[in-house]
């Protein structure tokens, strides 16, 4: 479970539930169903039009790394590489082979299966920057997503507040009930812009965060391989992927 995440959704609606009671409001009130079918609903109706059905069926996977964190420790990854390159310095590439069958992962996998195959270093850095490139497509679409929500989401908030007012305003001659139809139209409003800054904003940048935490591991992988086809020397490799960590992460490795 990543913490960070359920921990920051928790914090921001916390803050702005327990603002509203403090300030004498009833959760209750909060609670309007015309309003919430409206704008989230609605939201997701208009974010659909803009996508496809097969990207649709990718949202529990979204969802899932959000809600999920996955491990990417670099610092093991550059010290099974600099093994690697250990062993291929002293027994040649073929030997790596027998590695291929532990590794789990896929695109580590690959390049060090071009590297076996004796494809050239140009090549196999070719190859690989393309399968990042179409990786960075496919993560940029679900981002892209729930960008789209933020910014349908307080529109359509706005919409309800003024359906709620030409409700309000047609019956004015119940005066009594005026003023908590007006209030109650901009219930809608609060949906809407809570939506979008407490829950599809920040989910956007959240997987915008965990995308450049990947492309950084899948860079380390490609530089890793590659120079470690090119026979450069292991301490070399190893000084050459700690560059790509921040000075702290480094610290006492180098």
């Amino acid at each position: 479970m990543d913490i960070t995440t359920i921990f920051g959704l928790f914090l921001g609606i916390g803050a702005v539930l327990v603002s509203f009671v403090m300030e004498g409001g009833r959760l209750s009130a909060l609670i309007q169903l015309p309003a919430m079918i409206l704008v989230i609903i609605g939201t997701f109706g208009a974010a659909t039009v803009t996508t496809s059905f097969d990207q649709l069926r990718n949202l529990p996977k979204l969802f899932k790394i959000i809600l999920f964190e996955k491990k990417l420790d670099p610092l093991p990854l550059i010290d099974f590489i600099f093994t690697l390159s250990q062993k291929s310095r002293k027994n040649g590439l073929l030997s790596l082979e027998k590695e291929l069958s532990t590794i789990r992962d896929s695109f580590l996998k690959k390049a060090i299966q071009l590297a076996i195959d004796g494809f050239e270093t140009t090549k196999i850095k070719e190859i690989l920057e393309i399968e990042m490139s179409y990786m960075h497509e496919r993560h940029k679409i679900g981002s892209t997503f729930f960008q789209k929500l933020g910014g349908f989401s307080p529109t359509l908030g706005i919409l309800g507040t003024v359906l709620g007012l030409i409700h309000a305003l047609g019956s004015m001659e119940d005066s009594s009930n005026m003023a908590s139809a007006i209030a109650g139209a901009f219930i809608a409003t609060l949906w809407g812009v809570a939506m979008a800054n407490l829950i599809y904003l920040p989910i956007s940048d959240k997987l915008k965060a965990k995308h450049q935490d990947e492309v950084i591991y899948l860079e380390i992988i490609s530089e890793g391989i590659v120079s470690l086809a090119m026979g450069d020397n292991p301490r070399v490799i190893r000084m050459k992927l700690l560059s790509f960590l921040l000075p702290n992460q480094r610290a006492g490795e180098e």
